[in-house]
Order: structure tokens, then sequence, then C-alpha cells
């Protein structure tokens, strides 16, 4: 099957989630991803466990390194070296998450590359960007929490918390493979490569948006409220009979519906509630009355009453539950990835993005550490002594 990246070459230097979660994305769109690991350790990933496989590989490695050929490449050994510049120096795209400087000292940063292969697009990640930060270590944990989205997530005020996987690594990596992708058009169009950056912390105040564009635009530093909304009532957790029940209205007539449906309408008539301003700033009276009614019924059964006139709302589910869910509203959540790179066809949840003509492909599992180290030094090597082959 033929994918939208197809012909792509990407040399992927990057370890651990946001650089391995943006090429694999690259991968399953077609591109042939060729992972550069340290002999003996690979990825910091491959050793982050448990959970295991059947095999003995940690999950977390698998779940952002399929479609990939892994090479095994000392870059401190000089003949290594060599091979993993001429990769760099071929591909299209280069991908790379050491500390700012470090590439640069194997001759393998955006000048080296450029200067070799000025149609490669560079794309460096880091926690804090090139400049005054080029020294900080980027680590999820560390950017939740200086760069705000701790200071909104938690239980109560004065108890932050981070979020249940590492969503900023996630984040840089989607903003990394949309900069990819938007340099790759524009060599199309103009031949040339460009060096695209991507940072943690910029990453997260972007994704920040309503609570950051809160402060930058009028100066208001948001705090945590629970599971609360700060500029939407009632669009949170209220309690049921036997699980809480996730409830998000947003517009005045799904207020009447919700209203409606637990017996009370006429507070929807109250003036405290008539508009969604109104419920902000009475939030807490609100919430105390609708929470006396939801907490009578189990929430299957209100989930049914609610989303049966138009109250969007959901129990909150566990991973089981949760891709339980996908599964019966027919979005195959989950796809079996058969290889010859490992024994047993791993398990692996589906890339979200449907193209009608190019969909995403599952072709290889995630590679053994340098299982592919002979293949590439052979496929280089043939390029070397074959002219017609060197640009292919």
């Amino acid at each position: 099957m033929t994918g939208s990246l197809d012909g792509v070459l990407v040399a992927d230097f990057s370890r651990v989630l946001a650089g391995p979660y943006a090429t694999m994305l690259l991968a399953d769109l077609g591109a042939d991803v060729v992972k550069v690991e340290r002999p003996g350790a690979g990825d910091d990933t491959r050793a982050w466990g448990p959970p295991y496989d059947d095999a003995g590989t940690a999950t977390y490695f698998l779940s952002v390194n399929r479609n990939k050929r892994s090479v095994a490449l000392d870059l401190t050994d000089p003949g290594d070296l060599s091979v993993a510049r001429e990769l760099a120096y071929r591909a299209d795209v280069v991908v790379q998450n050491f500390r700012p400087g470090t590439m640069e000292r194997y001759g393998l940063g955006h000048a080296d590359v450029a200067a070799a292969n000025p149609r490669a697009v560079y794309c460096s990640i880091s926690g804090f960007g090139s400049g005054a930060g080029a020294d900080r270590p980027g680590y999820d944990l560390l950017v939740q929490a200086v760069g705000g989205l701790m200071s909104v997530t938690g239980a109560r005020p004065g108890e932050p918390v981070k979020v249940g996987v590492a969503l900023v690594d996630v984040i840089t990596g989607l903003h990394a493979t949309v900069g990819i992708l938007a340099a790759l058009r524009h060599r199309e169009a103009t031949g040339a490569g460009q060096h695209v950056e991507v940072n943690l912390l910029s990453s997260l105040l972007s994704a920040l948006v309503n609570q950051a564009s809160g402060y930058v635009t009028a100066g208001v530093v948001p705090g945590i409220l629970g599971n609360a909304h700060p500029s939407i009532v009632p669009y949170e957790l209220l309690p049921t009979a036997d699980r809480p029940l996730a409830v998000a209205v947003g517009t005045d007539a799904q207020f009447r519906a919700l209203c409606r449906a637990l017996g009370v309408p006429a507070i929807a008539e109250d003036p405290r509630y008539a508009g969604n301003a109104d419920r902000v700033r009475h939030r807490d009276a609100l919430i105390t009355t609708l929470s006396e009614r939801t907490a009578l019924r189990s929430a299957d059964d209100l989930a049914a009453a609610l989303g049966g006139v138009g109250v969007p709302c959901g129990p909150v589910n566990d991973l089981a539950g949760a891709l339980g869910l996908a599964s019966e509203l027919g979005l195959a959540p989950v796809v079996d990835v058969d290889g010859p790179d490992r024994a047993q066809t791993a398990r692996q949840v589906a890339n979200p993005i449907t193209l009608s003509v190019t969909p995403a492909n599952y072709h290889r599992p995630p590679p053994g550490l340098g299982a592919h180290t002979a293949e590439v030094r052979a496929w280089l090597a043939a390029r070397r002594t074959d002219p017609e082959a060197r640009d292919r």
C-alpha cells in the first residue's frame, strides 16, 4: 500500500518520547525511518519497565517505535560515526533531541547536514530551546511544573499534580511532525531544506490555549479548579450513585435540557443561572443543587437519559473502558502489527489519522536493537559504489 510519505528517508537520532512519537507518525504515513541507537543499550525506553510484553520488551518502547528500522551505531567510534554521517547526509529528514551542541560535536548538526545535503529537513527537539535555556534538561515532569500545567491541574488549590501521561512530550512530538511536513512542502516548492526547531516549554504554552490567553490578554492567572472549567458551568464531574459522570454543558439549551432530565426544570429559569456567565458566578450553589439530583441515579442511567436529550456526558472510564468504547463505536483503536523483526505480533494503539487514499500502514513491529544494522550498512555501501544509485 502506498503511503503519503513513500520515498522519504528519515534519519532518526531521537530517543525517549517526543522525537520517537513524531518519527513513528511519519513512518505510519509511509516514510522509511532509520532509528540510530546506542549499541548494547539502545533507546532509554527499552529499559523503562514494567510492564513488558511476552517477549520481555518494555511496552513504553513499543508504544512509539513501530514501522522503523534500527541500526546500532556508537557515535564515539570513527567508523560508526562515518556511517551515521552518511545516513544523515543522504536523508530527507533528520530528527534529533540531544542537548543543543551535542550533534554539532559529531559533525551532525544542522549546519553540517545542510552543507552536505541542502535539501534535508533538519528537526531539533529540546526542552527549553537553543538559546539561554540550552543547558536545561528537558523532562516532561519538569516542564509540566515550570510551564504552568501543574498550576491548573489538581484536586484542589495548593495540591498541583502532573497529568497522568507525558503529555508535553506528545504535544511537542505533534508540533515537530507538523513542522517537518510544512518544511517538506516548502522543499517540494523550492528544492531547499530548512531547520525546524521545537521545544517542550513553547509547545506546552501553546497547548495551554484559553488558560494562557486569559493571562496574556486579560492578566488573569488561573488556578486549580479540580475537574471544573474556568469559563463554562456545568462542565465537570458530577457524583452519581456509583461512579463520577462527566457533564459538558456548553450552551444554554443544553443546560435547560439537563435540568428537565434531572426533574428540576425550574433551575433553568433561576436568574442566577440564566446564562453561562451567570452560572460561572454562582458555580458552587449550582453544582451543589445538581449534585443532589445526580447522586440519586447510576452513572449509566444518567448517561443514557442525558445523552438522549442532547446533553454531552459520559462516565469516567479506565483504559479498558476507553478502548472498549472506541471499539463499540467502530473506531478500531488497536491493530496487530506483523513483521519479520519479532517472533510474535505486536499489538499497538492505532494511528488516529484517517486518510481516504493513503491511510496509515502497519508493516513493521517495533525493531529489536540493531536489527537492521547490516541491512542499512549494505544499502549505504551500494550507493557509494553505484553512481546511478547515489541519489535514490
